[in-house]
C-alpha cells in the first residue's frame, strides 16, 4: 500500500496551512471553487461523506470514550497487543523525544494505545484524541485513522484537510495493519504531531513500523504452529492413515497422505468437518489443537448452495452428509465465487458486486474471512474463488430462485438479468 503525502517536498507549511484553510471555508461553506483551490481527491471524497452525515466542522461531535473495563477487554482481544512493545521501541522512542504522538487503533477506529510527550499527549487530551475514544469519520469527521478505514488505504493529512476546525493545527499519518493469515484489517497505526512539524519522514516510518507489526504476527503464527507440531509428534509418529493437525483456527500445523490446503474451517466437538481430499472428517481435540481424520474412506467432496428457503450449504461425500446454515450475505458471496468460476474475483470486484462500488473491500475481506472460518478450504484467496477440484451446484437454478429474484445485491441482479438473456437467446 503506497501512501499519498499530503505536502509536496519544499512547500512553505505554512502558507499551505493557510491556502488549505481558504479551501476548507469555501467548500464547507458551499463556495465555487478554481481547479487550482480544490482539495485532493481523496479529501474531496471524505468531506463528501462526513457532510451527507451531517457532522458539524465547527466542533461539537461527540467522542464517547469507552469506560476502562471495556478499553481493557479490546486490548486483551487485539493481536496488535502482541507488538505494541515493539513499535513503542520503533515509533514510540521518536514521539517521546519530539511532538509526535504514536496511536494504535482497532478495526473499529477505538484507539487503544497512545505514547507520546506530555506536551503532545496533552493537546491531544483537548481534542478528545484519547485512549478509549473512537476515531472514525461518522464520529469526528474527516482525520487519517478514521479516512484510511473508509478508504481501505494508507492516508495523511495535514492541517484544515481535517474536517473539524479543532483537528487543523494537527497532521496525521495512518496505515491499516492486517492479519497477515488471512488479510483481516486489525487495526490503524498512525503518528499526529503539529501541523507545522510535519516531516517527510514521518510516513516511511508508520510504513515501518506497520511492516514490522505485520511479519512479527506471522512469525508468532509460525512459532504457535511449530509447538502443535512438536507436542503432537509422538502421535503423528504413530499414524500412517491421513490426516490433518491443525490449531483451533483450523490452521494447518502438519499433513499426512492428502495434499493440505494452508487452513479448514475452525474445528469443534459438536460437528463433523467437510476437508477436500479427506471427505468428511470428525475433529479429535488435542491439548493444543486438533487432530483430523476421515471419519469414512475419503470421497470427493460435493456441495449443493441450497437457496429454496433460507440458505444452507449442503456437504456431500459419497452416503455421508453435512450442512451448513449460511448467513444471506455468505450465501451471496459462494453465488457470486460460483459464477465466476475458476477465475474468481479480486476484493475490489466482490465489493462492486456486493455494494455496487470498490469502497468497501475492508468488509468484503472481513465477511469472505467470517466465511471461510465456517467453511475452510472450499474458499480460496487471490482472488476469492472456490476451491479447485469441489463442485458445486445452485439449487434452485438462480432464474428460478426467490432468493436471487428478490435480491437487491447488484451483484445478484447481474446474475438474474443473465439467466433472463440466456432464456431469451435459447428461445430465439
Amino acid at each position: 500500500m503506497r501512501l499519498h503525502g499530503a505536502v509536496r517536498p519544499g512547500t512553505s507549511l505554512p502558507d499551505y496551512a493557510r491556502e488549505l484553510a481558504r479551501v476548507h471555508h469555501a467548500v464547507i461553506g458551499g463556495e465555487r471553487l478554481a481547479p487550482s483551490l480544490r482539495p485532493r481527491a481523496l479529501v474531496a471524497r471524505s468531506w463528501s461523506r462526513v457532510m451527507r452525515l451531517g457532522l458539524d466542522p465547527d466542533g461539537g461531535n461527540a467522542r464517547d470514550p469507552l469506560g476502562p473495563d471495556e478499553l481493557a477487554r479490546r486490548r486483551r482481544g487485539s493481536p496488535l497487543g502482541h507488538v505494541i512493545d515493539e513499535l513503542g521501541q520503533l515509533i514510540g522512542s521518536v514521539a517521546d523525544a519530539s511532538p509526535m504522538l504514536l496511536v494504535v487503533t482497532d478495526a473499529d477506529g477505538v484507539i487503544l494505545w497512545r505514547r507520546g510527550s506530555s506536551a503532545v499527549r496533552r493537546r491531544a487530551d483537548d481534542l478528545g484524541f484519547c485512549e478509549g475514544a473512537t476515531w472514525t469519520e461518522a464520529k469526528v469527521g474527516t482525520n487519517a485513522i478514521g479516512t484510511a478505514l473508509a478508504e481501505a488505504a494508507p492516508v495523511e493529512l495535514f492541517s484544515a484537510e481535517h474536517f473539524e476546525q479543532a483537528q487543523h493545527p494537527w497532521y496525521c499519518t495512518a496505515f491499516p495493519v492486517h492479519d497477515p493469515r488471512t488479510g483481516d484489517l486489525l487495526g490503524i497505526i498512525d503518528v499526529s504531531g503539529p501541523a507545522l512539524t510535519l516531516h517527510p519522514a514521518v510516513g516511511a516510518l508508520v510504513e515501518t513500523g506497520t511492516r514490522l507489526a505485520e511479519s512479527r504476527l506471522w512469525q508468532r503464527h509460525m512459532r504457535r504452529l511449530e509447538r502443535l507440531r512438536e507436542s503432537a509428534a509422538p502421535l503423528l509418529g504413530t499414524s500412517s492413515e491421513p490426516l490433518l493437525l491443525v490449531d483451533d483456527d483450523g490452521w494447518v500445523a502438519h499433513s499426512c497422505g492428502v495434499a493440505a490446503p494452508h487452513r479448514i474451517a475452525a474445528p469443534s466437538e459438536s460437528r463433523a468437518l467437510a476437508v477436500p481430499g479427506l471427505g468428511l472428517c470428525v475433529p479429535e481435540r488435542l491439548p493444543d489443537g486438533w487432530l483430523v481424520r476421515p471419519s469414512s474412506p475419503a470421497r470427493p467432496l460435493a456441495l449443493v448452495l441450497d437457496l429454496a428457503d433460507a440458505p444452507v450449504l449442503d456437504v456431500r461425500s459419497g452416503d455421508a452428509r453435512w450442512r451448513c446454515a449460511l448467513t444471506t450475505r455468505h450465501a451471496e458471496i459462494l453465488l457470486l465465487l460460483h459464477a465466476a468460476g475458476p477465475d474468481g474475483l479480486s476484493a475490489r470486484a466482490l465489493s462492486r458486486a456486493l455494494f455496487g462500488d470498490a469502497e468497501h473491500v475492508v468488509t468484503v475481506r472481513a465477511e469472505v474471512s467470517r466465511l471461510r472460518r465456517s467453511l475452510g478450504a472450499f474458499v480460496e484467496s487471490q482472488p476469492y474463488r472456490l476451491t479447485g477440484g469441489v463442485r458445486m451446484t445452485v439449487q434452485p437454478e438462480p432464474a428460478a430462485s426467490r432468493f436471487v429474484r428478490e435480491s437487491s445485491t447488484p451483484g445478484i441482479r447481474s446474475l438474474t438479468a443473465m439467466t433472463d438473456m440466456d432464456r431469451l437467446n435459447n428461445a430465439v
